[in-house]
Order: C-alpha cells, then sequence, then structure tokens
C-alpha cells in the first residue's frame, strides 16, 4: 500500500497540518496525491460558493456613497504555492465591512468592537464599477465592486502571502465620518 507521506508544517500558514490547515484542505504544487486532493477542494469550492452566492445576493449601488459589505469566501495563497480556502474571519478578514467613499475610509463595524479603518488612497467609477485601493501596515489592498449587482472581489497582498476574498455589499445611508470607527 502506497502512503502519502505529509510534508512538514508550513511557515506561511501557521503551524498546523499542511494538509488540514485549519481544517481547510491545503495543497501544493506537484506533491504526491495532491492531483486527488485539488480536485476534490476544487469541487467542494464551486459547491459552496454555488450554493452561497444566492444568499449573498446584493444590492444596486449605482449612486451609492456608503454601503456594507460582507465578506463570503477568502483564499489565501503564500509564495512557495500553498493555497487555503476559508471562512473570511477565519483569516482576519472582518465579518462586515463598512465603506464610505466620500469619507474615504473602510472599516469595521461598531457593533464588532474591533475599531479597525483605513483610508482609501485611491477611488474611481469607470463602466459600472467601483474600484478601490489603498496601503498600510506592510499591506496593499484592492477591491472591484459591480455597481449594478453589488458583488466585491477584493485582494490584500504582504510580502510572501495574498489573500483573495468574495462578498457582496448593500447600501447605507450616508453618515460621512461615523461609518468607520
Amino acid at each position: 500500500m502506497n502512503e502519502v507521506e505529509t510534508p512538514p508544517p508550513s511557515r506561511r500558514l501557521g503551524n498546523a497540518d499542511p494538509i488540514r490547515a485549519g481544517g481547510v484542505p491545503v495543497c501544493r504544487p506537484g506533491e504526491k496525491g495532491v492531483s486527488v486532493m485539488w480536485r476534490v477542494v476544487r469541487i467542494i469550492g464551486i459547491l459552496v460558493v454555488v450554493g452561497l452566492l444566492p444568499e449573498a445576493e446584493a444590492d444596486d449601488l449605482t449612486g451609492a456613497t456608503a454601503f456594507l459589505c460582507a465578506p463570503v469566501q477568502a483564499t489565501v495563497c503564500a509564495e512557495d504555492g500553498e493555497c487555503a480556502v476559508d471562512l473570511p474571519w477565519n483569516v482576519n478578514v472582518p465579518q462586515f465591512i463598512e465603506v464610505d467613499l466620500v469619507a474615504g475610509r473602510l472599516g469595521t463595524t461598531a457593533a464588532s468592537g474591533e475599531g479597525r479603518s483605513t483610508a482609501i488612497e485611491h477611488l474611481s467609477r469607470h463602466d459600472g464599477k467601483i474600484v478601490f485601493h489603498g496601503y498600510e501596515m506592510g499591506r496593499a489592498f484592492s477591491w472591484v465592486i459591480d455597481e449594478r449587482t453589488g458583488r466585491v472581489t477584493a485582494a490584500v497582498a504582504t510580502d510572501g502571502l495574498a489573500v483573495s476574498v468574495f462578498g457582496a455589499c448593500t447600501p447605507m445611508p450616508a453618515v460621512t465620518g461615523t461609518t468607520t470607527r
């Protein structure tokens, strides 16, 4: 019987077993058994995303200047090719994010108690998309939001690590200066 060797713990995704980091299958290109595991992970990921998207259906953000976004899925990838799909809050992405385009800030909700906030350094609206990005504490972030559907795709990058997030946004009443804490 051929057994698949368990590789050493990953330095990038913590000291958890890299095959089950945080309870989520992790794959490294070129390892034994990865092709079968990768297919299973991909199928499960597609089923989860397809199953969650109707629930994550967002609102039309055309003309909105403040909205609430809820991340649905996150993928964390290290520079060595190791990736893991997880729930956003398991990889330090807030459960809800308030975006205030007038104030040029995004942050956690007051109810979260996290008090996280950061400036949007560049913002543009064109071709039905809201696009913004910034940089803080060694991390660059970039968001693209479809104004018609409210669906968001975001990425955060730092040295040797990238996180991509998919989610949905809904308009909020614009109250400049109080939507981020």
